[in-house]
């Protein structure tokens, strides 16, 4: 018996008839996202980021040689707005983590780089993130962890159509 099945006891006797039972899987999803949140958070912060930055230096990171997005497209990765994009663009730049460089395509436009230093720190923040979540999903099989996988991609799949 976790908290959720708790929670869930106490809204059968307070509300009895009210079916409460899709609050089991997205309760316990919207509690792990939260513990993962803070474990994410520390993770980080031993490399000097914050989410925020980490997620848009993995951007940067996983585009591949030579680390670069236009604005709009770490926009579109990292479910930010465009004010908050150029916040971000600007602490990053000023901690040497990125760069702005004109769009050859676009004279108009930007992309953001990765420097050197935003490149080694992403990759150490991540090698800390990946043995802790290795940890976490240690708790089920090989073959769960792809079901469950699986099964969360069909449940996000509405959100990111839109």
């Amino acid at each position: 018996m976790d908290e959720v099945d708790l929670i869930l006891a106490a809204w059968e006797r307070e509300l009895p008839g009210v079916d409460v039972a899709p609050l089991g899987s997205l309760s316990r999803i919207s509690r792990l996202a939260r513990h993962l949140d803070r474990a994410r958070a520390e993770a980080f912060a031993a490399h000097d980021l914050e989410v925020w930055e980490f997620d848009v230096l993995a951007a940067l990171r996983r585009a591949g040689h030579p680390y670069e997005l236009s604005p709009g497209e770490l926009i579109r990765q990292t479910l930010s707005t465009s004010g908050t994009m150029t916040n971000r663009v600007n602490r990053l730049q000023t901690r040497g983590l990125v760069l702005r460089q004109p769009n050859a395509d676009d004279r108009r436009g930007v992309l953001v780089r990765l420097t050197d230093t935003g490149r080694e720190r992403v990759q150490d923040a991540l090698a800390d993130l990946l043995v802790f979540e290795r940890a976490v999903l240690s708790a089920i099989g090989a073959d769960e962890r792809d079901e469950l996988a699986s099964l969360l991609r069909r449940l996000l799949a509405p959100f990111e159509r839109g």
